[in-house]
């Protein structure tokens, strides 16, 4: 029997979950993200099958827990071959008769189900809930808990693995200079958009964090950044759980993360002068647009070869269509002078 479902999976009273996954052994993102924080077991068996090349759309890699108490089994349903690409509705379909087998098999009877292919995966729940329902025509009696497309819950409503991680130089400098930036702007909270560029920005000033910066949308980007956030959501920072990558997205700082990071970077001064650099460079521009602009003229400065303010408004308005519309000439000019004034384009 299927009963429409909400809220966090991973609380789901079931014992089975379902996590989506895809076939190369990364769980960067939704579900999967939320599930390899919470089952980080079930992470490392499912790596390895990945590895090996033995896991492919159409089967299932069950992890038994072992466990008297619920879930014991989780389920991984692979819902795309490359965690870049889109789900296929025949994956969904093909997975779904392995799913049922392994239910029988097992003699499992509940399992929590989450919206398969849908959100990350780019197919329509009209498309795939149809497809789940006439799937569990075939098991009357197990209690099947469907859980609609909704939304990721709250991130400190999320489950999470519970060992916290190791301070680093580039764990402690994150919160430290997010504390750094909250204090000039009297805010508690910062957007994803300006730790990818206070992070640039202290990067450029000499620090060797490793971000593998790009032009992107936004302005400079680091796709690795997303794996230093999600190892430090709920332990050092809040806001990050789903992993997505939505540029306003808030993220805090949590309140007993702040002394351990200072105390950490008390024996890294050079840490603490490339700290006072990026403040000095982004006085002025501590807002989104600011931040965004700053980094923008920057970039074009320095990997583009823009050698005055004019060359730099060609640039940046060059960069896409969004970025002509919202940052005026004049704006500009203004990043690039300050940019000059205080040593960055040296």
């Amino acid at each position: 029997m299927i009963t429409p479902a909400s809220g966090d999976i991973l609380k789901a009273q079931a014992e089975a979950l379902v996590n989506t996954v895809n076939c190369v052994g990364v769980m960067g993102r939704g579900i999967a993200l939320q599930f390899k924080k919470a089952y980080p077991e079930n992470f490392k068996e499912y790596q390895q099958v990945c590895k090996a090349g033995r896991l492919v759309p159409g089967m299932m890699l069950i992890h038994d827990r072992g466990t008297f108490t619920n879930p014991r089994y989780i389920i991984n349903f692979p819902t795309k071959k490359h965690w870049r690409g889109r789900s296929a509705i025949g994956d969904i379909e093909s997975g779904l008769g392995a799913l049922v087998r392994e239910i029988r098999e097992r003699g499992i009877t509940s399992i929590a189900i989450p919206p398969l292919g849908c959100g990350l995966g780019g197919l329509s729940w009209e498309q795939v809930r149809p497809v789940i329902e006439t799937a569990f025509e075939q098991l009357p009696d197990v209690q099947v808990l469907l859980y609609e497309p909704a939304g990721a819950p709250k991130p400190e409503a999320m489950v999470k693995e519970s060992k916290a991680p190791n301070l680093t130089v580039g764990r402690a400098a994150l919160v430290a200079l997010m504390h750094r930036y909250l204090a000039a702007v009297m805010d508690p909270f910062v957007s994803l958009l300006e730790v990818h560029k206070l992070m640039y920005f202290l990067q450029e000033m000499g620090e060797p964090l490793k971000l593998k910066y790009i032009k992107a949308l936004y302005g400079p980007y680091a796709g690795n950044l997303r794996h230093v956030l999600s190892r430090i959501e709920g332990h050092l920072i809040t806001g990050y759980a789903d992993g997505e990558d939505d540029p306003e997205k808030p993220l805090e700082i949590k309140p007993e993360a702040l002394e351990p990071a200072e105390t950490f970077l008390a024996d890294h001064p050079q840490t603490q002068a490339r700290f006072d650099r990026v403040a000095r460079l982004i006085e002025g521009f501590e807002t989104p647009y600011g931040m965004e602009l700053l980094a923008t003229v920057h970039w074009v400065a320095t990997r583009e070869g823009a050698s005055s303010a004019e060359a730099a408004v060609a640039k940046t308005h060059a960069w896409n269509q969004r970025k002509q519309q919202m940052f005026p000439a004049d704006h500009i000019r203004r990043a690039w002078t300050a940019l000059q004034e205080r040593g960055a384009l040296a």
